[in-house]
């Protein structure tokens, strides 16, 4: 079978950590755009995109990030399917005419979450109430027009849909050497420091594991978006030949 191949915007201000994670967890042909340095794609023949996190906030004003939101909203009316991650759920919120605000709180660590969509295709697989490693002090504080909830906590909403584009507020890609560096660099007072670094074991990584399925769901959601779509052209064709057009 052909791999997919896949568009990541990295919007995490060159953070190998986000590479190797994003590399690790996306089994398809990647092609990676630094988009904090102002790199986008030139063209739009991917069969799906995913949008990284961010240091930054959506809502500054940052010419890369006006360049970015321009060609996401470009390839989202492609029908190109979208998995935004943290900055990225954001990103992909704004630009489909959500909004995203500080959410006066900054929530680190391993959290609980819960599914909203018993039927939800991105958390196919996942518990009801399930664990991932979130950091963030921006939320979705409204939806898209048309979006669908899938996962919150009592921070925020934590997974949305609109048609082809999905968003995920928590970390599914991070291993523990990137949670424990995210920790370290945060400014935390000492002691939620070192609560948030005790909870960063082995076990709770385990657990959060499940989490990762967001991203086999997806990328089997785009390849069936993708055959779609060339089954679509190939009947077209057919007809055309047949002498079937209108």
């Amino acid at each position: 079978m052909t791999q997919l191949r896949i568009a990541v915007l990295n919007a995490a201000q060159q953070d190998e950590n986000t590479t190797r994670n994003f590399r690790r967890e996306l089994d398809a042909s990647i092609a990676e755009f630094d988009i904090s340095s102002g790199e986008v794609p030139a063209n739009f023949e991917f069969d799906a995109a995913v949008v990284t996190g961010s240091r930054t906030s959506v809502y500054w004003d940052e010419a890369w990030m006006q360049a970015t939101k321009e060609w996401v909203a470009d390839a989202i009316d492609r029908d190109i399917p979208f998995l935004g991650v943290c900055w990225g759920h954001q990103l992909l919120a704004d630009v489909l005419g959500g909004t995203v605000e500080d959410m006066g709180a900054y929530e680190v660590g391993y959290s609980e979450i819960g599914r909203l969509e018993s039927d939800s295709r991105l958390f196919d697989g996942i518990s009801e109430d399930f664990l991932a490693f979130t950091s963030h002090s921006d939320e979705v504080s409204e939806l898209p027009p048309g979006g669908t909830p899938l996962a919150e906590n009592h921070y925020s909403n934590h997974g949305f849909r609109k048609d082809r584009v999905f968003g995920v507020q928590f970390h599914p890609e991070y291993d523990l050497k990137t949670a424990r560096e995210l920790v370290h660099r945060k400014d935390l007072s000492d002691e939620r420091r070192q609560s948030v670094l005790e909870e960063i074991t082995e076990v709770n990584y385990r657990q959060a594991c499940e989490a990762k399925l967001v991203f086999e769901n997806f990328l089997e959601f785009a390849r069936e978006m993708n055959e779609g779509s060339v089954s679509a052209e190939a009947s077209s064709d057919a007809s055309a030949s047949l002498g079937c057009s209108d």
